[in-house]
């Protein structure tokens, strides 16, 4: 029996998804997505939206509390779209993470390995060293900052997020102040009216620096002068004003076009001793104690040893490359951002001339930069992956095979993707050894995670092929319906795909299909094609349906 909205069902909790919500089990095994819940809650749950393989629910009476559930401290936990696990104890979130990071690689992957227990944050609250508010409006039409709710762009105020350093949000408190009294009004979205739109700050972990960016419709800010003057007499380790100029229609936060209203439009940290220089652009993990541990981690995995060559793929500003460059005979860095090249050389040159010889820094697409350096016949002993949410492309992947390095360390931000890398990487050659998830982002869903990949000789392995008749499962018994695989594939990659796209993919794997799936009526009609993405997305559903 199918479940139907408004429908009420006493349920257990029993994990957490990857985007942070419990999950249950409806009498007839349906899972039930339910926000704001514990795993060990028994619950009253009403269903909000039924999906056929999947639910989603929110709580309506909380029946017998988990162990793990602790007091909200934040008056705008749950409708803010940032801490998604304030309710949950820090080491029940470490443990949740562990078991996704673990379940994506089984699941996507395929992949059974050792998924290390999850390194914690130094800092539990505190820990951002940027922010990005929206500035709108409260109740009584006095601007405000505040977060978006989530999926909404309405904004919920929150005078002191629990994330943010405290002076951040003291500094945001000031400026709201100060648009109030000298009539500065906040951007509308819905008119297109008003001039300021965000505030962007930055603080050196560190260094204790502090960077301040309006993003604003225009280039002028009305008393300009007098805002720098009382905020720097206020905040004495403000050490640069910027006004960044953002006009379009866009959910994209910063222009680029960027005017320096005092100091040097920049401010300086450290990271694992490596110098760094921040400008509104540049890209920063945002928990610097705990990236630290990340790169560490990363660095134990590369085992480098003095003349060996680091290649590191998608390197930013050159932080993680270079906080090795001492174990290290040379390293190659390779960036699509040029400001953050500008600033890779930078960094190694601050590190002295010795550093600044052994690195070389390319602007370029990391799959197109990989497949030349193979073509020319580079072999480096580490390779370091450090990709986007949406991973590496195969590109990328198949320079990295070519060019035979001993061990490719991988640092992710999405384990799903990661474990699809992982699986393409061991099918080509290379054994995912282990993995360790570390937290970045405490109290919220994400969870960054490092794998070690080493190069297999085939003088010390072996292969065995076993017949599905030999594993006892039937094509019959592993057949999902073309619905089902797009439930799959919207449940875990948020992505909606056709049938004709299920179909071509289907055909590239051997299996049959009806000529009418994947052919066009008019032999002489273009077709759309697969793109990558949701390829990959329909693949690791029909892995999960075993129908490959």
């Amino acid at each position: 029996m199918s479940l139907h909205k408004n429908q009420l069902l006493t349920l257990q909790i029993q994990r957490l998804s990857s985007d942070g919500s419990g999950v249950a089990h409806s009498p007839e095994g349906e899972a039930v997505f339910v926000p704001g819940t514990a795993p060990g809650d028994e619950a009253q749950i009403r269903i909000v939206k039924d999906c056929g393989r999947y639910a989603y629910g929110i709580l309506d009476q909380l029946l017998t509390a988990s162990p793990d559930r602790i007091p909200v401290d934040c008056p705008a936990a749950g409708r803010c779209g940032g801490c998604s696990l304030r309710h949950l104890d820090y080491a029940a979130e470490l443990r949740a993470k562990q078991e996704n990071v673990e379940d994506a690689f089984r699941r996507i992957g395929g992949l059974d390995l050792s998924v290390l227990p999850t390194l914690p944050s130094p800092e539990v609250d505190r820990y951002r060293n940027k922010v990005q508010f929206p500035v709108g409006r409260d109740a009584d039409g006095a601007p405000c900052i505040g977060f978006y709710a989530g999926r909404t762009h309405r904004i919920i105020p929150c005078p002191d997020c629990k994330l943010q350093p405290a002076v951040l949000n003291e500094i945001a408190q000031a400026l709201c102040r100060f648009f109030a009294a000298h009539d500065i009004a906040p951007y509308d979205e819905q008119t297109g009216q008003g001039l300021v739109r965000h505030l962007f700050l930055r603080r050196g972990a560190h260094s204790g620096q502090i960077m301040v960016c309006l993003v604003c419709t225009r280039p002028q800010l009305p008393h300009s002068e007098q805002l720098v003057a009382e905020l720097c007499a206020q905040f004495p380790s403000i050490a640069t004003v910027l006004l960044n100029v953002n006009s379009k229609n866009t959910n994209v936060i910063l222009g680029s076009k960027t005017l320096t209203l005092y100091g040097p439009g920049t401010i300086e940290d450290t990271l694992c001793g490596v110098p760094v220089r921040l400008g509104p652009l540049s890209f920063y993990q945002v928990n610097t104690l705990a990236a630290e541990q990340l790169y560490r981690t990363a660095a134990q995995m590369a085992q480098l040893a003095p003349g060996q060559l680091l290649l590191d793929l998608y390197c930013g500003m050159g932080t993680i490359g270079l906080s090795m460059a001492e174990q290290c005979g040379s390293l190659i860095g390779v960036e699509i951002i040029p400001e953050a090249v500008d600033s890779a050389k930078a960094n190694a040159a601050q590190m002295g001339p010795e550093v600044a010889a052994k690195s070389r820094f390319l602007c370029a697409d990391a799959g197109q930069a990989a497949t030349q350096l193979a073509a020319e016949g580079l072999h480096p002993d580490v390779v370091m992956l450090d990709p986007p949410r949406k991973g590496c492309d195969e590109a990328t992947l198949s320079a990295v095979v070519q060019m035979s390095p001993q061990r490719v360390v991988y640092v992710s931000c999405n384990p799903a993707t990661a474990a699809r890398d992982a699986a393409w990487l061991q099918q080509h050659g290379y054994y995912a050894q282990t993995v360790q998830p570390v937290d970045l982002f405490p109290r919220t869903k994400h969870c960054e995670a490092v794998l070690l990949l080493t190069k297999l000789h085939v003088d010390r392995h072996i292969e065995v092929d076993v017949s599905m008749d030999e594993l006892d499962v039937t094509a019959a018994e592993s057949k999902a319906t073309y619905n089902e695989i797009q439930e799959h594939v919207w449940e875990h990659h948020q992505l909606k795909v056709s049938n004709l796209y299920i179909a071509q993919v289907k055909q590239k794997y051997g299996i049959i299909e009806r000529e009418n799936y994947h052919k066009a009526k008019n032999e002489n009609a273009k077709q759309p094609k697969c793109p990558k993405e949701k390829e990959d997305a329909i693949v690791e559903a029909l892995k999960h349906f075993q129908m490959i």
